[in-house]
């Protein structure tokens, strides 16, 4: 598996925890606050890895931009998570902030999979990428053991990181 792949099955295991808040019932205030968590864990993760390897890995003269972008997109995501995690989902704007989220990581990931991926297939070959994607694995691996990655989301909320 290259860094690609590994991102974009990220991407998809998201998609799949925003489609299982959805079908939650109104009454599932549970249901719904444990897979939020889910989701915030997930994201957390897939930010780490991609501010700490891939896009440093990436920065060249034809990502840059998006890159800068991406780090923006983050930061806002990261956002809409600290105030969730301030509130459970019983609270009148949880489902709201949700699909805000939703719709955050949306527009991102369309970003990444139809701008920034087919430009870095250009400048990283087969073998880089496959290097990169073990790195991000390692840094998963920790980040899983460590749990509750949802948690050091609110520090990160004060500015995007540099590039």
């Amino acid at each position: 598996m290259d860094a690609i792949e590994m991102l974009k099955g990220q991407h998809r295991e998201v998609e799949s925890l925003f489609k299982k808040f959805e079908k939650l019932g109104e009454n599932a205030a549970k249901g719904k606050q444990s897979t939020f968590e889910q989701i915030a864990d997930a994201l957390a993760m897939h930010a780490t890895i991609e501010e700490k390897h891939f896009y440093p890995a990436v920065k060249a003269k034809r990502t840059e931009d998006i890159l800068l972008e991406a780090l923006e997109e983050h930061l806002g995501i990261k956002r809409v998570i600290a105030d969730l995690l301030k509130i459970d989902a019983s609270n009148e704007t949880f489902d709201a902030k949700v699909k805000v989220l939703k719709e955050q990581v949306e527009h991102h990931v369309e970003e990444e999979e139809s701008d920034l991926f087919p430009k870095v297939r250009k400048v990283l070959d087969k073998a880089e990428l496959t290097e990169l994607a073990a790195a991000m694995q390692r840094t998963m691996k920790v980040l899983q053991e460590k749990g509750d990655a949802r948690k050091a989301v609110p520090a990160e909320t004060r500015e995007a990181p540099a590039l």
